[in-house]
């Protein structure tokens, strides 16, 4: 049976920032050699403040015996100035970070000047306890403005951030920590989810119990519930005790584009948890491009991407690439069943949201409540709707897009990994008609092909394994052991 499809509608058309025209015309253009991708790339890179632009776009090198991935290789830049430093001048105070803590009494709005100055006075913080270009620091934290702050911060200053998603055990972070050879370590008295106390510290104490954890000199806490916790003298320090009196001016690292940016773990969930090895300009590079393009983003949007800041999505799509295109992003601690499962719709009406980004397995979720949890808000302000993750079933599609939705906003199916970095295909809004559980096109300057079990290329509609035969800035390195940064 054809599955139907769904055209978009005129009016969202008429504004979108591409047409079916175009998207053929630019993504031809980007993929039709390796000269064609450099240069697409190229132009992609002026969207960054560059400190040194660089004049070498990919390297790349497929040999086993020699193998090499470097983008932008000579260009210097610091993603954090990126994110917060260029905005300044123009949109000081447009809000950064809207914070909806667990209750829906807590919320607060960051603006870019004051989320400045706080990355500017932990990473002074940071370098006054000795942290210096190239050390990690691993994050295990909520989902509280303060684990934004730190990533920042740590790209601020140079040093390679190690997120550690807060469900995690002692055990798994103790894993982390030693692989890593993490110098701090950044967490919170406890976590809050759905009134749910989380004991961050103490699963932290209990890591640093493990063998090769002795790298580890200082554990900064953040205070988040007030529940008693012990702190050792020597070891522990207070977050905000840290950071009072700190200047709000931090000289930031100068990195080369090439630099390690963050380290994220692998789930493990098919083995061994593998360190994934971010870099800082081909990057941040992906990441506003991709953000841009999928997400058909405007200067008013309020966008809200569900994805703890302990995964790539949190990373990518939470964090980095909307600030650093100066879009304000929601940052979510709690769960959608609480205090109801209307609680989405309730901040999506709190906050004006226009785009929604999350994932299937809390869209079926919702759905299995049925729609009246729905209907309590009036979701008049969402215009694109989107979906990460894992792969979205019809059934959830078409929930989603007539119930969250009301039938009037364009789903982003969208399909990429850890290891990629960023999104490798989504149906770009207003170039394609829609069709549920479909990725359906790839982004510019990637070129999937379907292949057999000998690599030969498959014609037409095929079943094959699915490869990717052009380059793209957002991959990592991948790290089976520990890694190394001078």
């Amino acid at each position: 049976m054809t599955q139907k499809s769904f055209p978009i509608s005129a009016e969202f058309m008429a504004a979108a920032n591409t047409t079916p025209d175009k998207y053929l015309t630019d993504y031809q253009q980007s993929i039709e050699s390796a000269e064609a991708i450099d240069a697409f790339w190229a132009k992609r890179a002026e969207l960054i403040d560059w400190i040194k632009k660089p004049t070498k776009v990919s390297n790349v090198n497929y040999d086993l015996d020699d193998f090499s991935i470097k983008w932008f290789e000579d260009g210097e830049l610091n993603i954090s100035v990126n994110c917060l430093d260029r905005h300044l001048e123009e949109n000081p105070y447009k809000p950064a970070i809207i914070w909806e803590g667990d209750h829906p009494s807590l919320h607060k709005i960051i603006s870019f000047k004051e989320l400045h100055e706080a990355v500017c006075r932990l990473g002074n913080s940071l370098r006054k306890l000795g942290v210096v270009k190239g050390d990690r620091v691993t994050l295990y934290m909520p989902m509280i403005p303060e684990a934004m702050v730190a990533m920042l911060a740590c790209a601020r200053i140079g040093a390679v951030h190690s997120v550690v998603f807060g469900g995690f055990s002692a055990e798994s972070l103790g894993n982390r920590l030693i692989d890593s050879r993490s110098k701090v370590v950044i967490t919170a008295d406890e976590g809050l989810r759905g009134g749910k106390h989380t004991p961050l510290k103490a699963n932290v104490d209990h890591a640093l119990d493990m063998d090769g954890t002795e790298s580890v000199e200082k554990v900064i806490v953040v205070h988040r519930t007030g529940n008693s916790i012990p702190m050792s003298g020597r070891r522990d320090v207070w977050y905000h005790n840290l950071v009072d009196g700190q200047s709000e001016i931090c000289e930031p690292e100068v990195m080369n584009a090439e630099d390690p940016l963050f380290l994220l773990y692998t789930s493990g969930s098919t083995g061994k948890p593998k360190g994934v090895v971010h870099t800082t300009g081909g990057y941040i590079t992906y990441a506003i491009s991709t953000f841009r393009d999928v997400f058909d983003i405007k200067e008013d949007d309020v966008y809200w991407c569900t994805a703890d800041v302990g995964w790539i999505t949190g990373h990518t799509y939470s964090t980095y690439a909307p600030l650093a295109n100066g879009t304000t992003t929601v940052m979510f601690e709690g769960v959608p069943e609480h205090p109801t499962w209307a609680r989405i719709g309730h901040i999506i009406d709190k906050h004006d949201v226009t785009i929604l980004y999350t994932a299937p397995t809390a869209i079926r979720a919702m759905m299995k409540e049925g729609d009246a949890f729905v209907r309590e808000s009036d979701r008049s302000s969402l215009r694109l709707l989107g979906s990460v993750g894992e792969p979205i079933n019809p059934e959830a599609w078409d929930w989603y897009y007539n119930v969250v939705g009301d039938g009037k906003c364009p789903i982003v199916d969208t399909w990429w990994q850890t290891e990629t970095g960023g999104i490798l295909m989504a149906p770009i809004p207003g170039t394609v008609d829609l069709k549920p559980g479909a990725a359906m096109t790839p982004l510019y300057g990637v070129k999937p092909e379907v292949v057999d079990s000998d690599g030969a290329i498959l014609e037409g509609p095929a079943e094959g394994n699915l490869v990717i035969s052009s380059g793209w800035p957002g991959r990592c390195v991948l790290s089976t052991m520990t890694i190394h940064v001078s």
